[in-house]
């Protein structure tokens, strides 16, 4: 008998989401990942292979706002700094990576802020 094993069915979702959704110079993509400890957000150009901007909890300045831990209010603190750093890059479509989590809580809590930022997706 197989066990279910959450890490695992996560990764094979991720994989299933990645075959239809890149990221390009005009639209990259918007990838998020929740530790048990932090969140970590990164805008990927995957035709270059190259990181545009990153913001995650691990960051001083993040770190501050929040009281720790990967909860609601610092995923939506790590969305408005990816909003703001990717705008200053002269970006504003992404595609938005929800990385084989479900699009709830912490994961709409991100993708709301960085809208509010001023991104599109």
């Amino acid at each position: 008998m197989a066990t279910f094993n959450r890490k695992s069915a996560r990764v094979r979702l991720h994989r299933r989401i990645r075959k239809k959704i890149s990221g390009t110079a005009a639209r990259p993509r918007l990838s998020i990942f929740f530790s048990g400890k932090h969140v970590y957000a990164q805008v990927i150009d995957d035709d270059a292979g190259k990181t545009l901007v990153s913001a995650a909890t691990t960051e001083e300045k993040i770190v501050g706002k929040s009281k720790g831990g990967a909860n609601r209010v610092s995923a939506e603190l790590v969305g408005k700094a990816i909003a703001e750093r990717l705008l200053s890059k002269k970006v504003e479509n992404v595609v938005f990576d929800r990385g084989g989590f479900q699009y709830h809580g912490k994961v709409k809590a991100l993708a709301d802020a960085a809208r509010e930022g001023g991104l599109k997706f």
